[in-house]
């Protein structure tokens, strides 16, 4: 299994109208061949009493789980992941991506 923790910045203010448009492919995304997992998180706004450092109001993280690399590797050259990436080019400050796979 391969595991993508994709950490995006949006430029400021902007996160709220970037999620807009990554959550309207997410379930194209998930009827996708090897997809498992991938859904945003944002930070939570309570709990752990200070034990955390919050990732921010312009700040997302993406968990992907993918069953094969050429599932993730598909899923990049796939027609409505190019045309999201064009359209949220402008939306986008920062964008960090980790792939990895189990120890």
């Amino acid at each position: 299994m391969i595991h993508v923790v994709a950490i995006i910045t949006a430029k400021p203010g902007r996160r709220a109208e970037l999620l807009e448009r990554f959550l309207a492919i997410v379930p194209i995304v998930h009827s996708e061949d090897g997809c498992i997992e991938y859904r945003p998180i944002i930070d939570n706004d309570a709990g752990l009493d200070g034990a955390r450092e919050a990732i921010g109001a312009d700040t997302y993280i993406v968990i992907e789980k993918w069953a094969s690399v050429e599932a993730l590797d598909a899923h990049a050259a796939t027609d409505h992941m190019r045309k999201y990436g064009e359209e949220a080019a402008s939306l986008i400050a920062n964008r960090v991506l980790h792939v990895m796979r189990d120890a």
